[in-house]
């Protein structure tokens, strides 16, 4: 088909006036509403007002503007229809063969801030309806959504004077997409702003797609990373990569663990996860003390880890991370001197990504997704850390000063092992974990053994209660001095005595942790 007259009623003005006045050039009529026609006159290049061709004012503030018989009509007619045409001809309308439309950035107003007043007058309806009309009628219509579209219709127009059925149909299935997308964010929006809205009847969700990945979990299957729209604050979908090899599916889900551990810390920290589970843990008075601890905790499962930094990475922590191959950094920034340490690594993937700071507040999504076969599991986000008046000593020796604090560092990171999880922990750094475990003795064995002699004096953090005594058993003869878990077992009672017995302090927290 044949591109004779184009509408072109953008926000993004991005490429506009290059691509028209390419248009122009090819001998295209251009009509164009307040703002793009404004743009395109003040660059020279011919331009219709849109009211010189519905003969009806933009109203109520430009409200509305393009819905108007004269432009949908245009827009919906079939060219193949005698029936179409000839009532075209007899109301006096000609037909549109190509538009362009970018939205009002709703999703922008709303990441921003906007208030609900200021988001409603984000919401873009003509427009909305131009994409929706023209993409339907692609059979004969040109519907650009994106600025990037327009380089290569443009090219092919001056190359073969028209613009082919196939790339038309991918067109009109992106509009759909844009559009339906666009619905959704603000479904999503207004959910929030209802009482019983966190769980609609009704979820629409709409993702865009960030990039392909080499393949998904394993080599035999496909994968791609799909970002929210609006997000922002720090996160592996707003961080940029810097160096190393195209990120992987494993690196990505890794890097979002480390990255939502580091988050719950202001001091100096270093995370390292492997297989979605942190693995070493550490605090200190500077990142490269932070990193040397964490690496400590587990120097063997360490190696291929993914890195989570809270601090920017100087050249003395660069050099500590080159000493050992990692999978993937991110930290807000590399120092120069840290980048060429790191770079001996050639596939060594860095990403930057916004100073974390303190943990709060998480992305403006406060739900948590997981596909099952026919469904979807939705929850709120474990956002809970620890709620300090639910905090209860249960044996008569409470805790030192001490080990409150490695009793609160141990809880934070057990909130991120997955059940049954364990934590060992001694002057702010992890030295034990056990996860994954199908019962919990095991998995305080598996702590108590990667702690050695470290356990001696350690605390320990359970993310679900002991439904028996000898979990704590095994953690009493590996030393451990303190022991932090929910509660909420029938056997309580026996697990509390056991403690008694043995001398050490005992907290019940009254919130369960579980991470499957």
């Amino acid at each position: 088909m044949k591109v004779a007259r184009a509408l072109l009623s953008v926000w993004d003005k991005t490429g506009i006036v290059e691509f028209a006045r390419g248009l122009a050039d090819l001998g295209v009529e251009l009509l164009s509403t307040g703002g793009t026609a404004a743009a395109l006159r003040g660059a020279e290049v011919p331009v219709i007002d849109l009211v010189d061709v519905t003969r009806s004012p933009e109203i109520l503030g430009g409200r509305v503007k393009t819905l108007h018989p004269a432009i949908h009509g245009g827009l919906l007619a079939l060219r193949g229809d005698q029936a179409h045409m000839a009532e075209l001809a007899r109301h006096g309308i000609r037909p549109i063969d190509l538009i362009a439309v970018t939205l009002y950035p709703f999703e922008a107003a709303v990441a921003g801030g906007a208030d609900l007043a200021a988001a409603l007058e984000q919401i873009d309806v003509g427009g909305v309806t131009l994409l929706r009309a023209a993409a339907k009628n692609f059979g004969d219509v040109v519907v650009l959504s994106r600025p990037s579209q327009y380089g290569d219709v443009l090219d092919m127009l001056r190359r073969t004077g028209t613009v082919d059925r196939e790339t038309r149909l991918g067109l009109a299935r992106e509009a759909f997409a844009r559009t339906s997308g666009y619905d959704a964010a603000i479904a999503r929006y207004l959910d929030q702003h209802d009482a019983a809205g966190v769980f609609p009847p009704h979820l629409v969700l709409a993702f865009e797609k960030a990039q392909d990945l080499r393949y998904g979990e394993n080599p035999h299957q496909r994968g791609a990373f799909y970002r929210e729209p609006g997000v922002a604050g720090p996160s592996v979908a707003t961080a940029r990569q810097v160096a190393g090899k195209p990120l992987s599916y494993n690196n990505i889900a890794d890097l979002d663990v480390a990255l939502e551990l580091a988050r719950e810390f202001e001091e100096p920290v270093a995370v390292i996860v492997k297989h979605g589970i942190p693995c070493g843990v550490g605090t200190g008075s500077t990142l490269r003390e932070a990193y040397l601890r964490a690496r400590e905790g587990d120097p063997v499962s360490a190696f291929g880890g993914i890195v989570a930094l809270n601090r920017p990475v100087d050249r003395g922590t660069g050099e500590a991370l080159a000493e050992t191959f990692l999978e993937a950094v991110i930290a807000p920034r590399f120092d120069e001197d840290a980048l060429a340490a790191l770079r001996r690594w050639k596939s060594l993937r860095l990403m930057e990504v916004a100073a974390p700071g303190a943990a709060r507040p998480f992305p403006v999504n406060p739900l948590d997704l997981r596909r099952v076969q026919g469904g979807l599991l939705v929850q709120e986000r474990d956002a809970v850390d620890l709620a300090e008046d639910n905090l209860k000593v249960v044996t008569s020796r409470a805790p030192t000063a001490q080990e409150w604090i490695d009793l609160r560092f141990a809880w934070t990171v057990c909130r991120y092992v997955r059940s049954n999880a364990i934590v060992f922990a001694r002057d702010r750094q992890v030295v034990g974990v056990g996860a994954g475990q199908m019962n919990r003795v095991e998995s305080v064995r598996l702590a108590a053994r990667q702690a050695g002699e470290r356990a001696r004096g350690a605390a320990m953090a359970s993310e679900a209660f002991f439904p028996f005594p000898d979990g704590l058993e095994v953690a009493i003869q590996a030393g451990v001095t303190a022991v932090i878990h929910p509660g909420g077992s029938v056997r309580d009672a026996e697990v509390t005595a056991a403690a008694e017995a043995a001398g050490i302090a005992m907290v019940l927290t009254g919130i369960r942790h579980f991470r499957h």
